[in-house]
């Protein structure tokens, strides 16, 4: 193994849980009941293309040395030394506790690298408390939901991030350890839309099995190759059909990895049979994608078997901003996988998604189109009270996303939280990539302060 990450935290905020998903196999008891893991663990890790040593802990708890929870944090403490980072895991649903606090404190004198998980985010129960969790000083929390595998890449770009030469050495097939890892692309789509025809012809050879018959692939295959200078990892996925029509254990799995496939990806390349273009099903795949926070480009296959008259694209274009409204202005290319048409414009689309997904933009410049569009449109009064917004910050890239800090966050409507979402799009050139914005209310610096007796 490469390196060492150590799970910390309270009892019972889900570490054994996040062990057992990371090592691929249930091997840490988990439990309800607070206190079942005593001993660390070790495991081997796999997270994306990342190997590493994982150490399951048991929870911090404030006692004395010499009782048997004081044992357990020596171990604990052990772990952390021997470790070159730490995941600190929360209870997103409980929130920023002051045992959180207090151990918090411990995990940054270590001087470790650390990534703050907020988990069990299944929903939307977790939310406040994941806002909360910014409080402990350890930086951007990622949200994860352990039990339910959802939020895995958030972690894996954290833990890139955590320790950048160490995951650059551990990930496979790279020679140069110091080179940038290659955009990670997932061709998805419906059955028989082409997917392997296109990535056969992207890399010059047969190297996928394809047919007429839907549904010859099964599982979800990647592909290195390079186009002007620029590495890719491509994966191949099956097609995914409406869940009502997948009845057949195999598929089930292949469906699986494809949405693994994307959750992983870098950006997603939605790929539409240009015959019945943005039927439900394809929506339904591009707004997953969407959700998942991936970058977004839509490629129309078969445009060698069509009847093309001026104007087709621009009616593409018009229907996808009809039909995908999370997405406005996404790119599209039309393209044919069989004869290579469009391959350069698709490839170029892709490189320029990426770096869209990868935007971070200057504080400055942020808080001037924020005053700009605050004072060109204010927020509606509410119950009589104005809504003040104060300021916005960029939380993170991949995909982009933001912080408005203001006063009473759960009464400014969805219509105005829109409007600064596509107001921000705009202004900083960024179409079709998934935009976050989040509204934060300013915390009081008096609370909790005891009144000054007269």
């Amino acid at each position: 193994m490469s390196f060492t990450v150590a799970i910390v935290g309270r009892p019972n905020v889900g570490k054994s849980t996040l062990f057992n998903r990371l090592v691929g196999r249930r091997v840490a008891l988990v439990d309800d009941r607070p206190g079942v893991t005593r001993d660390r663990r070790e495991g081997e890790a796999r997270l994306g293309d990342l190997d590493f040593t994982v150490i399951d802990t048991a929870g911090f708890e404030q006692s004395g040395a010499e009782t048997l929870s004081g044992r357990m944090r020596a171990q604990t403490e052990t772990a952390i030394e021997q470790a070159d980072a730490v995941f600190f895991v929360i209870d997103a649903r409980a929130g920023a506790l002051p045992d959180d606090r207090a151990f918090a404190q411990l995990v940054r004198k270590s001087g470790k690298p650390a990534v703050l998980i907020a988990n069990k985010m299944e929903g939307r129960a977790g939310e406040s408390g994941r806002l909360d969790a910014y409080s402990l000083g350890l930086g951007e929390p990622v949200p994860l939901s352990a039990e339910h595998n959802e939020g895995l890449p958030d972690l894996y770009d954290a833990l890139r991030l955590a320790l950048p030469e160490l995951t650059a050495e551990a990930i496979e097939k790279v020679k140069d350890p110091y080179a940038p890892h290659p955009i990670r692309v997932a061709i998805v789509g419906r059955p028989n839309a082409g997917k392997s025809t296109l990535i056969n012809r992207l890399i010059g050879e047969d190297r996928l099995l394809t047919s007429p018959e839907a549904g010859t692939t099964r599982d979800s295959i990647a592909v290195e190759m390079e186009w002007h200078g620029n590495h890719f990892l491509i994966h191949d996925t099956a097609g995914i059909r409406r869940r009502s029509r997948i009845d057949e254990k195999l598929e089930k799995l292949s469906v699986s990895e494809s949405l693994n496939a994307i959750r992983f990806a870098d950006v997603v390349v939605v790929l539409l049979d240009v015959d019945n273009a943005f039927e439900e099903q394809d929506q339904k795949i591009a707004d997953l994608v969407e959700s998942e926070g991936r970058a977004v480009v839509i490629a129309i296959n078969k445009w060698d078997l069509k009847d093309r008259a001026p104007g087709d694209i621009s009616r593409l274009r018009e229907k996808a901003r009809e039909k995908l409204m999370q997405l406005p202005d996404v790119p599209l290319v039309a393209v044919s996988a069989l004869t290579g048409e469009g391959l350069d414009r698709l490839m170029q689309a892709i490189i320029d998604a990426y770096a869209v997904w990868n935007k971070r933009i200057p504080t400055s410049a942020l808080n001037r189109w924020f005053e700009d569009a605050v004072s060109a449109h204010p927020p509606p009064a509410v119950s009589g009270r104005r809504l003040r917004l104060n300021y916005i910050t960029q939380a993170k890239a991949r995909p982009p996303s933001f912080i408005v800090f203001c006063t009473r966050a759960d009464a400014v409507p969805d219509a105005y939280k829109r409007y600064l979402t596509n107001s921000l799009r705009e202004a900083f050139e960024m179409p079709g990539t998934p935009v976050r914005l989040t509204l934060r209310e300013k915390a009081n610096p008096f609370e909790g302060r005891a009144k000054r007796k007269h």
